[in-house]
């Protein structure tokens, strides 16, 4: 007989390594009540096989440290739990084989650096010294990294269940969640079969944690989870005659990687060409099962390795392997309180990195749940900022062909996704193609990021160096800064926030005040409890009753979420709109004039001061004015409904011939804020950094009633500063700045940048970060010598608080 509760405070569903962790950490932080069921047996769905490889190095700070702290866990468990969890530091050496590959890993180095990973840069006869069975013809260089280790899968979550166990968790094998019962937005019960057992179980919260299955289970609950599963592929030798303990090797130029394990070596690969599985559905019966042998498929990696490793082509296989692993839209897993659900947690889809993520995400979702709000920023794997399209079975079959292939592919700057395309079109969509616009792609949205020159190819170029839309950008910057540039805008999320109680909402969750005429544009943030933002909008009061909420394109589902969250007993109506409204961005010191050659309306500062709108006629229809900008200019956002966005566009395109109106992107935008200084949601300001000290202390009224997170805003401002964003202009114009370099104060590391870029106008490269100044002035912090490390060389690098173009925003306000 199954002997389970009849409540639980949480159901875990998926007794993988990510269900076990989270079960494992709830329990460390006191939590009673805590039931995970498992369908068939722990690990056997995709835990079972998986490579075991740990890093700690990963794209930004916040994942490093939950890479990191899974290292730190897996080595200790086996002292708690009497498991052994085969956790071994034998080190990592990535090598590359050209010089863009030998330029990303050098760049990751420094990123290392900045984050505090042991890591060094080797050359191709020092990688020689430790990898002596590599051959190293065609290696530009490689890094290595002694922390890294590797493990055995099955018994770390093993170790992390018994863990649960012992702390008062009940887990359930070959029990599976067949129901899961819902009142509004809420999960009531989860309905179970063991065997020929069944049974209802009340909850007051449920995680999804079912890997592969999670799409599946997200379902039943009512919540979206896109994931996919594809086929993955590995081969073990058979015993090499004395192969001692190595570090682990990847090759991603070659899509490889290489284990050492118990005298054999273990051959993996990450192919461009995925091959997505289970379209269909995975099989009711699958337990630890594996899919069909497709040595076609593998072979072209394995000739390759071949001639990388000679010994492999002595050694028997003894092993060809492949088995499904789940993997997401973005390669990114999927972490947090489901935007669709009040009390629905999501922990998967962890694209083959299960292993070195699970004890980090574990512990980093349940602090969240136990808290209620996330312990640091977690934007990179908030299941909040997939949307709802995504869960669309075609569009995850053809996005998964390429996911696994990222994995190993070069992760140049600005590159953009090839499959799964054109699914969300602006209104002005062929209109931008049509005059040469080249597009990426943000939350589905199709931009044109920059536009190719006439008899220029309209495609990336990619490389770490200065890629071929470099001089297109320049020129775009140079409209807005000297003339009249236009683009779209559209992808913005709109959201409506409407009733009787909708002034008095803002004012609570948000930290302006939006007690003002119609027409007026507030910038402003949400903050939580700890004043951190999480929400960097515009407000503009459309009525008496009636506001805009305008947010980046890729946080409107959980901005919106955000304010549902908080709505409470205020009569208001949230209602996103950002697809019934076409948005041009007219934007530069001849954008006025502009304009007055298509409307009647007075764009002057006396009827439309700068932070107004106003509604206004264009060309033969319809129109509202923001007089608002992200650029730095003197310049308006056109709103206007998509059935005349056409007539509209056509309108300020003819119009702007004869001004050399020229159409820009948003590669433009971003080196145009970056010369400003404007923050950037994700990257400058997240959900952990103060609004004080982000610099943004202008956007918040204390003075007004309380509002959430106004506490904390007190708190610092009596207690002072602990960091300060600052903005870095390099002295050398040559080099190029991305983010995550180390920032050096009088030459030590203090930090990282969270945003850079190439600032055309001021022909530089810029940056911004945060810099500790615990008990500093300004001025003591702006005194000091700064270098920007890229690539190991230490760039002199000029610091100030205001925008190194127009710093007292003139232009804007002409």
């Amino acid at each position: 007989m199954t002997n389970l509760p009849n409540h639980a405070r949480v159901v875990i569903i998926g007794g993988g390594v990510i269900g076990c962790s989270v079960a494992y950490h709830l329990t460390q932080l006191g939590w009673k009540d805590v039931v995970l069921l498992e369908r068939k047996q722990l690990t056997s769905g995709t835990t079972w096989h998986a490579a075991g490889l740990i890093a700690q190095l990963r794209a930004t700070a916040n994942m490093t440290k939950l890479a990191k702290y899974s290292q730190e866990l897996y080595g200790n468990l086996e002292d708690e739990t009497g498991v052994a969890t085969g956790f071994k530091r034998v080190g990592s050496i990535t090598v590359a084989l050209t010089e863009e590959r030998r330029e990303e890993l050098s760049r990751s180095a420094g990123m290392a650096r900045a984050f505090g990973v042991e890591i060094e840069e080797i050359s191709p006869s020092e990688i020689k010294d430790r990898y002596a069975h590599l051959n190293i013809d065609g290696v530009t260089g490689g890094v290595y990294l002694p922390k890294d280790g590797q493990g055995d899968p099955a018994n770390i979550a093993l170790a992390l269940a018994k863990g649960a166990r012992m702390k008062g968790a009940v887990v359930a094998e070959r029990t599976k969640v067949t129901k899961i019962n819902k009142a509004g937005r809420r999960v009531q019960s989860v309905e179970w079969e063991a065997g020929d057992e069944t049974g209802t179980m009340t909850c007051d919260m449920i995680v999804n944690c079912a890997g592969m299955w999670g799409h599946e289970v997200g379902r039943m609950a009512g919540v979206n989870v896109p994931l996919h599963a594809c086929e993955h592929f590995y081969i073990v030798t058979e015993a090499i005659a004395g192969l001692t303990q190595m570090p682990v090797l990847r090759v991603p130029d070659e899509c490889a990687y290489y284990k050492e394990d118990a005298g054999k070596i273990l051959l993996g690969a990450f192919e461009p060409n995925a091959k997505p599985w289970a379209m269909d559905g995975i099989p009711a019966d699958f337990e630890f099962d594996q899919l069909p042998e497709d040595f076609d498929h593998f072979e072209p990696i394995l000739e390759a390795a071949v001639v990388r490793m000679p010994m492999l082509a002595e050694a028997g296989i003894h092993t060809f392997f492949n088995g499904p692993e789940s993997f997401t839209p973005d390669d990114a897993y999927h972490l947090g309180l489901a935007p669709e659900m009040d009390n629905v947690w999501v922990a998967a889809g962890f694209n083959s990195i299960g292993i070195q993520s699970a004890g980090g995400a574990g512990m980093a979702l349940a602090q969240w749940m136990d808290a209620g709000e996330k312990p640091f920023d977690l934007g990179d794997v908030d299941i909040g900022r997939m949307q709802p399209f995504q869960s669309n079975k075609t569009y995850l079959f053809e996005r998964s062909k390429e996911t696994l292939g990222l994995l190993y592919a070069d992760h140049f700057p600005f590159r953009q996704k090839a499959t799964a395309r054109g699914v969300r079109r602006t209104p002005f969509h062929q209109h931008l193609l049509d005059q040469g616009a080249v597009m990426g792609e943000l939350a589905g949205w199709e931009r044109a990021n920059w536009f190719a020159a006439p008899g220029q190819a309209p495609a990336y170029e990619y490389s770490w160096k200065r890629q071929n839309f470099f001089g297109n950008v320049a020129a775009e910057l140079d409209a807005i800064r000297t003339n009249v540039g236009m683009y779209d805008m559209s992808s913005f999320g709109k959201i409506r926030v409407e009733g009787r109680d909708a002034t008095a909402f803002l004012n609570h969750i948000g930290g302006g005040q939006y007690d003002v005429p119609v027409g007026k544009i507030v910038y402003t943030q949400f903050l939580n409890s700890r004043a951190g933002i999480e929400a960097d909008v515009t407000v503009t009061r459309l009525s008496e009753t009636a506001y805009l909420v305008v947010t980046p394109a890729a946080t409107r589902l959980a901005d919106q979420t955000w304010m549902q969250r908080h709505m409470g007993d205020f009569n208001v109506v949230i209602t996103d709109v950002t697809a019934g409204e076409g948005v041009l961005a007219v934007m530069g010191p001849n954008s006025r004039k502009l304009l007055e050659a298509v409307s009647p309306n007075d764009f002057g500062n006396g009827v439309n001061p700068f932070g107004t709108a106003q509604e206004i006629e264009i060309g033969m229809g319809l129109a509202r004015a923001h007089r608002v900008t992200y650029v730095g200019e003197l310049g308006w956002e056109i709103y206007v409904s998509t059935d005349m966005a056409g007539h509209v566009f056509e309108t300020l395109q003819a119009a702007g011939q004869d001004m050399g109106l020229k159409l820009c992107g948003m590669h433009m935008m971003d080196a145009a804020r970056m010369e400003k200084g404007f923050r950037h949601f994700g990257h400058d300001i997240t959900a952990e950094d103060h609004v004080l000290e982000a610099g943004l202390g202008f956007a918040v009224k204390t003075d007004k009633a309380d509002f959430i997170g106004r506490d904390a805003v007190m708190r610092k401002r009596d207690a002072g500063l602990e960091r300060r964003l600052i903005q870095f202009r390099l002295s050398d114009p040559e080099p190029l700045l991305y983010h995550n370099e180390p920032i050096l104060r009088d030459g030590k590391v203090v930090g990282h940048l969270s945003s850079g870029g190439y600032g055309h106008h001021v022909g530089a490269a810029l940056g911004m970060g945060y810099v500790p100044c615990v008990g500093e002035s300004v001025a003591d912090v702006l005194a000091s010598t700064y270098e920007i490390d890229v690539m190991g060389v230490r760039v002199q690098a000029e610091a100030q608080l205001k925008p190194f173009y127009d710093p007292a925003s003139e232009r804007v306000k002409a």
